[in-house]
């Protein structure tokens, strides 16, 4: 029906003497020119129009951010982008921590996998598997919680608002040319009663192009509103992203401290090398720099060999115990040793043939081993 009346509308106005393509696109023009009055909606349709914009452009750069997150390879992203196109599976491609596992794991192989370095190179290499595959998993699970829901709104509700949209512009246009006509129409009417009958029709047009407008209005309002589920939607999606997000990086955390201590119970890994040990970098003692410079549990066993060496010579104080700061959680692995808490205070010392990577920690009447690196030494 919106078509017929625009045909009428463009026939009607060309008899006034506008010449032009098509109504809309003349009315549209007058409209930027400021030479046609426009039919406004009210202020809750526009600020439905409004936060219906914001939620698909932020969900436009979010969706790209965390795509950039899940695979950071351009490249990568692209070939995805294509097989999904092409509606075709994509392709099982190795993460980063497995590929880099298999090359530790093929040094250890060539290089000889039962010295200590070998050894090493075998345990970092099974973590950096366990890591890719916790990695694998997690952006499995983002891209199906999170990702796949903020696409199915862009290509799926959001083209059909903005489908509805259009023909709500369509329907305005038409509406306003109604409203042009009868206006010439009634002037002309008073200069001659020949008019007569384009009144009637064009009243008769305008109703119905009314009609038309408030009947997509109505359309696109229920669906500018139903950004609201969009939104309770996606929230849900946010907090599932959220828990796989933090269900990997637990993972990864268990992985690497299980890592730190089998590597932390290789007594005098690096004794016996031929390489020679770097000297110290300045005229600090070795007790000071560990003391000064305590290791993180991400990296505690991967140090240099020269580091490696300072921290091996370690020695309790002439008094036999000290105190020592606790610089993240532990928990204890077994009932020999300690858990500890950041920031607490501990006393600490070494016994006859310890693993110098180890100290006993000592907190009111319990006592136990505690790992070097989650420590730092107070004078």
């Amino acid at each position: 029906m919106g078509g017929s009346v625009s045909l009428s509308v463009c026939g009607q106005l060309l008899c006034i003497g506008a010449s032009l393509p098509h109504p809309r696109t003349w009315w549209f023009t007058e409209e930027k020119f400021g030479q046609a009055e426009k039919t406004e909606l009210d202020a809750h349709f526009e600020n439905l129009l409004a936060r219906a914009d914001s939620t698909k452009n932020w969900t436009e750069k979010i969706l790209r951010q965390t795509e950039v997150l899940l695979q950071p390879n351009p490249s990568a992203r692209v070939e995805e982008f294509l097989y999904e196109k092409l509606d075709r599976k994509v392709p099982s491609r190795v993460t980063n921590g497995e590929l880099l596992a298999q090359y530790m794991a093929e040094a250890a192989s060539e290089l000889g996998p039962t010295t200590p370095y070998g050894k090493t190179l075998i345990k970092v290499a099974e973590a950096e598997k366990r890591l890719g595959a916790a990695e694998r998993d997690f952006i499995h699970t983002a891209s199906i919680n999170f990702l796949t829901p903020l696409r199915n709104f862009l290509e799926g509700d959001w083209k059909t608002i903005s489908k509805e949209r259009r023909l709500l512009q369509n329907r305005r246009l038409d509406l306003d040319a109604c409203k042009a006509r009868l206006k010439k129409a009634k002037a002309a009417e008073a200069k001659a009663t020949l008019w007569n009958d384009e009144v009637d029709k064009a009243e008769q047009e305008l109703r119905v192009a009314q009609t038309e407008f408030d009947r997509q209005a109505e359309v696109t309002r229920l669906l500018l509103e139903g950004i609201s589920s969009t939104h309770v939607n996606h929230l849900r999606c946010l907090h599932e992203f959220v828990e796989s997000q933090t269900t990997y990086y637990a993972q990864c955390y268990r992985h690497m401290l299980d890592l730190q201590k089998q590597l932390g119970r290789f007594p005098g890994t690096f004794v016996g090398t031929t390489e020679p040990v770097s000297p110290p970098l300045s005229s600090t003692s070795p007790t000071t720099a560990v003391a000064t410079m305590p290791v993180g549990p991400s990296v505690a066993g991967l140090a240099p060999p020269g580091e490696a060496a300072l921290r091996l010579e370690v020695t309790p104080p002439a008094s036999g115990t000290r105190k020592a700061r606790v610089l993240y959680d532990y928990e204890a692995a077994d009932s020999s040793e300690l858990a500890l808490l950041a920031d607490e205070l501990i006393t600490v010392y070494s016994l006859p043939g310890m693993d110098p990577d180890w100290l006993i920690g000592e907190r009111g009447n319990k006592k136990g081993k505690v790992p070097v690196t989650y420590l730092e030494l107070l004078s």
